[in-house]
């Protein structure tokens, strides 16, 4: 694993609704890190997820993600960022009308993919990778809320991404499902992936150590 820098983020501001909520953010991210974003509701994690996203727009400051500047990134080229990037975030869920084999091909053909023997191997081993290839016919509803975030894990996996952006990705789940979900966040980033998670729970952070990084009194410190 090369030790490569897969973000950087220069004096960079961040804005929630016209609100400045972060200022002077500095940092460096490496290939294989593991990193988790504390702070207050409203202190601005998922703002500044959704900025590596190219979901918000850079308004002050500089910032760059797996080879593209979001300062200068084209309309055009989103597409392709967005395939390194794996999101789960609490509002890109499961679309509850289909299967979850037709919600992991919804994906696929979206970022262009058409043969359909490779869609159909690449689903089945993003179900492996969560441990859930027997639920490929079944309805969003009829998993349990554990099962539900492992699919939307399995669909952030399907375009190979370099970096997964998980924002409270077991804010509802009990003690024993969120483990699993963090074992399968683990996994990803034993496989060289960069994983940066948003989260409330500090029990986690003690019990599957990374890099900290805080985000308080708008600033974010290590």
């Amino acid at each position: 694993m090369d030790n490569s820098s897969v973000i950087t983020l220069s004096n960079l501001s961040v804005f929630q609704k016209n609100k400045l909520v972060l200022t002077n953010v500095n940092l460096e991210v490496m290939q294989g890190e593991f990193l988790y974003m504390i702070g207050k509701t409203g202190s601005g994690k998922s703002s500044l997820m959704r900025i590596l996203y190219a979901d918000l727009p850079i308004e002050d400051g500089e910032a760059s993600i797996c080879g593209y500047s979001l300062n200068k990134i084209k309309k055009k080229d989103l597409p392709y960022l967005r395939r390194k990037l794996g999101i789960v975030f609490q509002d890109f869920q499961l679309l509850e009308d289909r299967s979850v084999k037709q919600n992991l091909e919804f994906v696929l053909k979206a970022t262009g993919w058409r043969d359909s023997s490779l869609i159909d191997n690449r689903i089945l081993k993003v179900l492996e990778d969560v441990d859930l290839i027997d639920k490929l016919n079944v309805l969003p509803h009829q998993l349990s809320g554990g099962e539900q975030q492992r699919i939307v894990i399995a669909r952030a996996l399907l375009n190979e991404p370099e970096i997964i952006l998980a924002d409270e990705p077991t804010g509802n789940l009990d003690p024993e499902t969120s483990n699993g979900i963090m074992k399968i966040l683990f996994g990803i980033r034993d496989l060289g992936k960069t994983v940066i998670m948003a989260t409330h729970n500090y029990n986690i952070i003690h019990k599957f150590p990374g890099r900290v990084l805080k985000c308080e009194d708008g600033t974010i410190l290590e």
